[in-house]
C-alpha cells in the first residue's frame, strides 16, 4: 500500500506540473487580450496617454507567449487560435479604437470609416500568418508587416503626441496613421523577423548590450523612442527591399517572383 501510494504521487506532480506549463503561455495571451481591452477602455474615455501603451505591452506579452510555448514545449492548436482572437484584439481593434479617439472621429463618417479598414486588414494579416507559418520557406521574413508593428505605429504616434496636434492636421496624421500600416499588411513587402536576426558576433555578448540600450533608451526618453523604433521598422522594410533590387541589378541576376 505504502509502495502504491509512493508510485502514485510523482505522477501526481508531474501532472500538475504539465498543467502548469501548458497553463503559463495561455496567462500570457490573456494578458495581451487584457490590454488591448484596457486600451479601448482608456480610449474612451479620452486618456490617450495611458490608453496608448497598453498597446506596447500587449506587443512584449505576444512575443514571451510563444517564446514560453516553444521552450516548454507546450505549442497546440488551441493556444495558437487563443492567440490569433488576442491579436485581434490588441493588434486590430484596440489600434482603430485608439486612432478614432485621436483624430478619425474628427472627419465624419466617411473617414473614421478607415478604422474599420485597418481592423479588416488585421485579421487578414493573421490569418495569412496562420496559414503560412507552416508553408512558409524564408523564416527571416514576415510577408507584410507584423500586426503588432502595424499597431505599435499607431500607439507610438498618440504616445509621442496626444494632445500637440490639433484640427486638420491631426484628422489627417490619423488617416494616415490608419490606411499606411493597413495597406502594408496586406501587402507582399517582406519585413524582417528579430526571431532570427544575427549580428554578426556570435561568441559576443553584444545583443544583449544592444537589447539593453533599446531599453534604456525607451526608459530614458519613450515618446521619442517608441517612435523611432516603430517608424525604423517600418522605413527598414523599403530600404533593404531597396539594397535588394540594386544587388540584383548589379549582378544582373533576374527579380524574385
Amino acid at each position: 500500500m505504502t509502495g502504491d501510494l509512493q508510485v502514485r504521487r510523482p505522477l501526481r506532480d508531474e501532472r500538475h506540473y504539465r498543467r502548469g506549463l501548458y497553463l503559463l503561455p495561455t496567462i500570457f495571451t490573456v494578458g495581451n487580450m487584457f490590454c488591448g481591452y484596457a486600451c479601448v477602455i482608456f480610449a474612451m474615455r479620452g486618456e490617450l496617454s495611458i490608453a496608448a501603451p497598453f498597446v506596447g505591452v500587449a506587443v512584449v506579452l505576444d512575443m514571451l507567449d510563444g517564446r514560453i510555448a516553444r521552450l516548454t514545449k507546450t505549442s497546440s492548436a488551441f493556444g495558437l487560435e487563443l492567440d490569433s482572437l488576442a491579436d485581434v484584439i490588441s493588434f486590430g481593434i484596440a489600434p482603430a479604437m485608439l486612432a478614432f479617439a485621436w483624430g478619425l472621429s474628427d472627419l465624419g463618417r466617411f473617414w473614421w470609416a478607415a478604422g474599420f479598414v485597418y481592423v479588416t486588414a488585421a485579421a487578414m494579416r493573421l490569418a495569412r500568418f496562420n496559414l503560412q507559418t507552416t508553408a512558409q520557406l524564408d523564416k527571416r521574413y514576415f510577408i507584410g508587416m507584423p500586426s503588432p508593428a502595424a499597431a505599435g505605429l499607431i500607439a507610438s504616434t498618440v504616445f509621442a503626441w496626444p494632445d500637440q496636434l490639433g484640427g486638420i492636421a491631426r484628422a489627417v496624421a490619423a488617416v494616415t496613421i490608419v490606411l499606411a500600416p493597413a495597406a502594408l499588411m496586406v501587402s507582399t513587402l517582406r519585413f524582417r523577423s528579430f526571431k532570427t536576426i544575427n549580428l554578426g558576433w556570435t561568441q559576443s555578448y553584444i545583443q544583449i548590450i544592444v537589447v539593453a540600450a533599446v531599453m534604456a533608451a525607451i526608459a530614458t526618453a519613450p515618446h521619442i523612442a517608441l517612435v523611432v523604433l516603430a517608424y525604423g521598422y517600418l522605413l527598414s522594410a523599403f530600404i533593404e527591399e531597396g539594397l535588394t533590387r540594386y544587388r540584383l541589378r548589379r549582378s544582373g541576376a533576374p527579380p524574385a517572383a
